[in-house]
């Protein structure tokens, strides 16, 4: 992969845009997705609905890349959402997403956040 910043800004585009099927094709067909805590999700299409029922519980979002490190098995991803809740509320929240690759999809899609601030 050649340019590895704008690759994750363009991930961050789509999850801004609320794009679920766009998000997923960023995936292996069988590959794994798991938010913070919650349990992962296996499967392009699972995958799909898990994001886009997520999508349905905010207002909207704004990622950034703050940093990111490659290595020959994945990427790691420093970031910062702004959420605004479906009250109006601005929460910024910070991130570190891991990419376990193969090829240029993600088979293992790891976010390390704390979001109790989205839905405190």
């Amino acid at each position: 992969m050649q340019d590895i910043k704008n690759w994750l800004a363009g991930i961050g585009e789509t999850i801004d845009a609320k794009d679920a099927k766009k998000f997923s094709e960023y995936i292996t067909e069988n590959g794994e997705f798991r938010f913070g805590n919650a349990e992962s999700v296996f499967g392009r299409k699972p995958i799909e609905d898990y994001v886009a029922a997520f999508f349905g519980m905010i207002g909207s979002s704004s990622h950034e890349v703050l940093n990111y490190w490659e290595n020959k098995d994945g990427i790691v991803w420093e970031g910062r959402v702004t959420y605004t809740r479906l009250d109006g509320k601005v929460v910024p929240v910070n991130f570190t997403n891991i990419f376990y690759m193969k090829g240029d999809l993600v088979e293992r899609y790891l976010i390390f956040i704390d979001n109790t601030p989205l839905f405190a």
